[in-house]
């Protein structure tokens, strides 16, 4: 029973995500979202004064987004720190408490053999060590299928920033696990799951790689495909009896959240390294030149 709720789960949200990227703009000659956002931050440093400043400084694409990436990692911790906070309150209001409670003893409750030992294969999917020899196996891959030198550098700083966030966030709370599975007790602080974490920022950057130069309606399915597996784990760590509901909720989204990030810093499937923030001079140095008033003696533009 628990693995058959752990297909349905997975089934749903994989479908889910489906539908919301087949339904995302794919028009032709409509640039990427990152250009999109690129494009009205430039035409916000074209109207600002202290940012024009900043501007004529010449702002090296590279090093602004890698600025850019740290704040974005600091943000989304202090996010996580006040998710957490909202968890614990949650875990001190006896209704709330209860719904944590009651879905880890369901999966102890109806637990077989051949069911667990499905959900102990499951979860290998987010174990930290496989996913690093998937991240190796699938950028070699994807480097022979469409050349990019960004491919290992995406998938590094995705795995890479997706660890610091969840271990930190985990060393700051030290969330007690739950006593479902007397494993539990040996794998440190419970929120949120390094494990669900780990899966929703890997395998969806996995799916932005595999999914270039496909037709809209595929890159759907595969971005489906990398969601159901996210959701998959996050219900095998709670069927196993070794995280709260709120743990692989929590990890869900904050994979999530650093992979959208890092997705717009390599500008998309693009991936290139600092394109939005090269779109954003860019434009921005187009609305300076109009907006400069001509010199005495030329013709305006």
């Amino acid at each position: 029973m628990p693995f058959l709720l752990l297909l349905l789960v997975a089934l749903t949200v994989g479908s889910l995500v489906t539908v919301l990227a087949a339904h995302y703009p794919h028009t032709a000659g409509v640039s990427q979202p990152s250009d999109q956002a690129a494009t009205r931050a430039g035409h916000a440093i074209a109207e600002h004064g202290s940012l024009r400043r900043l501007l004529r400084g010449r702002l090296d694409p590279a090093a602004a987004t890698g600025l850019a990436l740290s704040l974005a990692l600091i943000v989304i911790f202090a996010g996580g720190l006040v998710v957490a906070v909202l968890a614990h309150l949650m875990r001190s209001n006896s209704e709330l408490a209860a719904i944590d409670k009651s879905v880890g003893q369901w999966g102890v409750d109806h637990r077989l053999e051949w069911s667990t030992d499905a959900l102990q294969l499951f979860t290998m999917l987010g174990d930290a060590h496989l996913l690093i020899v998937l991240a190796v196996v699938i950028g070699v891959i994807e480097y022979v299928r469409m050349p990019s030198r960004w491919i290992l550098p995406f998938l590094a700083v995705a795995l890479g920033g997706e660890v610091l966030l969840t271990n930190g966030i985990k060393e700051v709370l030290d969330r007690v696990r739950p006593e479902f599975n007397p494993i539990a007790e040996t794998l440190g602080p419970s929120f949120p799951s390094g494990h669900s974490a780990g899966a929703a920022a890997f395998f969806g950057a996995a799916a932005l790689l595999m999914s270039r130069g496909w037709l809209p309606h595929e890159r759907a399915l595969i971005f489906g495909f990398a969601g159901g597996i996210a959701a998959g784990v996050a219900c095998s760590r709670v069927m196993i009896g070794v995280h709260w509901l709120s743990d692989v909720v929590a990890g869900v989204l904050f994979g999530w959240a650093w992979l959208s990030v890092c997705s717009i810093a390599f500008g998309g499937r693009l991936l290139q390294f600092g394109r939005p923030v090269e779109k954003a001079v860019e434009v921005a140095e187009k609305d300076l030149r109009r907006l400069r008033p001509p010199v005495r003696g030329q013709p305006s533009a």
